[in-house]
């Protein structure tokens, strides 16, 4: 009886285990992973602010030798992103009129992109509209209904005046690698910047491939008498009309006055 209970029970056993799930996968680490830091994760807008630089470095960590073909490192450094809308105006009788419309959902007001040779040469299409990398996919869609049948020429204009006011940047060749493992590339942020936080993205691309990616923000805050007039501007606009009029009309009492004694001497 006991052995029949015994042979019952190891019967059994292989059975219920079935009913367990198996342990999960875990994935493997990609071959090459970046290590990377910043030189500063934050930059103050004082009333003296003229632009700063942000230097991104890093490695490369490998568990094997490095494997064959070119590396390159792709740097890119996003702005706060919000709605735009892009008009083109005709000059009819004389008279400048609005001939047509986008409305842009979503464009970062600044957007840099930072490579070791130049971007077409090292990187896949495919890649590129995956990861949105270039500066024409940095504008990532349009809000309702078109009132023209092209866009293109639209985002391009978009594309052009930003890149007229140092807002869009290309900067091919301002990677440096090292040995195919340090790599540091220097980000100027020029003066006309906005609060908020900007996302920085690191990519390693290999044969056109992207391997590995790496992300870290960059905190923009305006501080002392500029965050005071900022704020002041957003949270009490009729105070800060009257205290701009009131300023006005002093210095403008000032500049009269002035004028009046130097035509008496």
């Amino acid at each position: 009886m006991i052995r029949a209970l015994a042979l019952l029970l190891l019967m059994a056993v292989p059975a219920a285990a079935q009913d367990f799930p198996a342990p999960p996968r875990v994935a493997a680490p990609p071959p090459e992973q970046i290590v990377a830091g910043l030189s500063r994760d934050d930059v103050d807008i004082t009333t003296s602010f003229d632009g700063s630089d942000i230097i991104i470095y890093g490695a490369i960590k490998r568990e094997t030798p490095i494997p064959p073909g070119p590396l390159d490192v792709i740097v890119t450094v996003e702005g706060p992103t919000g709605p735009v809308t892009v008009r083109h105006k005709e000059r009819r009788f004389g008279i400048w009129v609005n001939t047509g419309r986008v409305s842009v959902a979503s464009a970062p007001n600044f957007y840099v992109v930072a490579t070791t040779r130049p971007l077409e040469r090292i990187l896949d299409q495919n890649e590129d509209n995956r990861y949105r990398i270039s500066v024409p996919l940095a504008i990532r869609a349009f809000a309702g209904a078109s009132e023209v049948e092209d866009v293109v020429p639209y985002t391009e204009a978009l594309v052009r005046l930003r890149e007229a006011n140092d807002l869009y940047r290309l900067d091919e060749g301002a990677v440096l690698l090292a040995d195919k493992t340090l790599f540091r590339a220097d980000v100027r942020l020029p003066a006309n910047l906005i609060e908020g936080y900007y996302a920085t993205r690191i990519f390693l691309v290999r044969d056109g491939k992207v391997l590995n990616t790496f992300r870290a923000p960059i905190e923009v805050r305006k501080v002392g008498l500029e965050r005071w007039l900022y704020r002041l501007a957003l949270e009490q606009p009729f105070l800060y009309g009257i205290m701009s009029l009131a300023i006005a009309i002093f210095a403008g009492w000032g500049a009269s006055a002035l004028f009046r004694q130097f035509r008496r001497s």
